[in-house]
């Protein structure tokens, strides 16, 4: 894994890019969460940076004392991209006066459940069943995700700041 990623707040600048990266990851620029419906480019982000490109794209919301990560996209894997959005948004949260980071994710994405673990991230949550609640939102959401599994569950992690 390399080190030489640049992180960097998301700018106005980078709107057509963020859309794309979106629309192709998630089929969409709208993300649902334990119920909500969030329009991602309305939230604030970071973007990494990696041999001069643009490599990598977390958004976020700080409410009170929790930061969520809304959605965490790399562009360029097993280059320590995800590793350096995750480190830069831990330290605004703990700046912040976040007490935790949590994400939820579904249960077919086992690679981002391997990525989080690793990175401290603890599970703490399954609510079976959500994403169908969020289909009522979120039409486009998959009813068949990686490896075939079906996509079903919101798994909620957390870690500590």
């Amino acid at each position: 894994m390399t080190t030489n990623v640049r992180v960097r707040d998301l700018e106005p600048a980078d709107l057509a890019w963020e859309r794309q990266v979106l629309a192709e990851a998630w089929s969409s620029t709208r993300m649902v969460s334990r119920g909500r419906l969030t329009d991602l480019v309305t939230l604030p982000g970071l973007v990494a940076e990696w041999k001069g490109e643009r490599a990598g794209l977390l958004t976020y919301r700080i409410e009170g004392d929790e930061c969520e990560v809304t959605s965490l996209n790399s562009t360029f894997e097993g280059h320590g991209v995800g590793t350096a959005l995750m480190a830069r948004v831990g330290e605004m949260a703990r700046a912040a006066g976040c007490r935790r980071v949590w994400l939820v994710t579904s249960n077919d994405n086992l690679p981002a459940l391997k990525f989080y673990q690793r990175r401290g991230y603890e599970l703490v949550a399954v609510h079976r069943r959500a994403i169908e609640a969020a289909r009522a939102l979120k039409p486009e959401i998959a009813l068949t995700g990686l490896y075939g599994l079906p996509v079903r569950d919101e798994i909620e992690l957390e870690i500590g700041v």
